[in-house]
C-alpha cells in the first residue's frame, strides 16, 4: 500500500518548522514563501492549518496544465512537476481547489512528497505531519480534511 501525507491540523502548533525544512530542501534557503508547505495562520482564534497538496486521485492541475509539466509518477502515484516544462502560466495555481500550488520566479511550485521522504514530517515535533501506509488516513479523514481546506481557501479568496 501507498504512503500518503497524514495531516492532522488539530495537532499544529504554528511553529512553521515544516516550512523552513521544504524550503531549505527544495530552494535551498530558509524561505517560507518558497515553502511547498505553507501553514495558514489565524492568530486571533488560534486556528493553524497546515496546507499542502494531498496528492488528487482527479487532479485538475495536470488537466488543466496546457504544457503538461503536471504529471503522476506511476511507481508512486505523486503529482509531480517537470520544471522543464513548465512555463510559470498560472493555470495549475487556478485550477487546484486547495490553493497549494505556487507560481513564483516563472515556475509552479507544489509538493512532490520529496521523492518519498518528505522533510517536512521529520521537523514536524507535534506530529501534525506524518507519512505513513494511506490505510492510517481513512477516506472519510482524507475527505474531511480537503473538505475543510476548500473551504479555507475560499474564505481567503473574498
Amino acid at each position: 500500500m501507498a504512503n500518503v501525507l497524514v495531516i492532522d491540523p488539530e495537532k499544529c502548533t504554528s511553529c512553521r518548522l515544516c516550512e523552513l525544512a521544504c524550503s531549505a530542501r527544495n530552494a535551498g534557503a530558509y524561505r517560507p514563501a518558497r515553502s511547498r508547505i505553507r501553514v495558514l495562520i489565524r492568530a486571533d482564534e488560534a486556528f493553524y492549518f497546515p496546507r499542502v497538496c494531498i496528492q488528487c486521485e482527479e487532479a485538475p492541475c495536470i488537466e488543466e496544465c496546457p504544457t503538461d509539466a503536471l504529471v503522476r509518477d506511476a511507481a508512486t502515484n505523486v503529482v509531480v512537476l517537470k520544471e522543464d516544462r513548465c512555463d510559470g502560466c498560472g493555470v495549475c495555481e487556478s485550477a487546484c481547489p486547495y490553493g497549494v500550488i505556487w507560481c513564483l520566479d516563472d515556475k509552479a511550485h507544489k509538493c512532490d512528497l520529496c521523492g518519498g521522504d518528505p522533510e517536512c514530517v521529520r521537523f514536524c515535533a507535534p506530529d501534525a505531519l506524518r507519512y505513513e501506509s494511506q490505510d492510517r488516513w481513512p477516506p472519510g479523514d482524507r475527505q474531511a480534511y480537503a473538505d475543510r481546506l476548500r473551504g479555507l481557501v475560499q474564505e481567503v479568496k473574498r
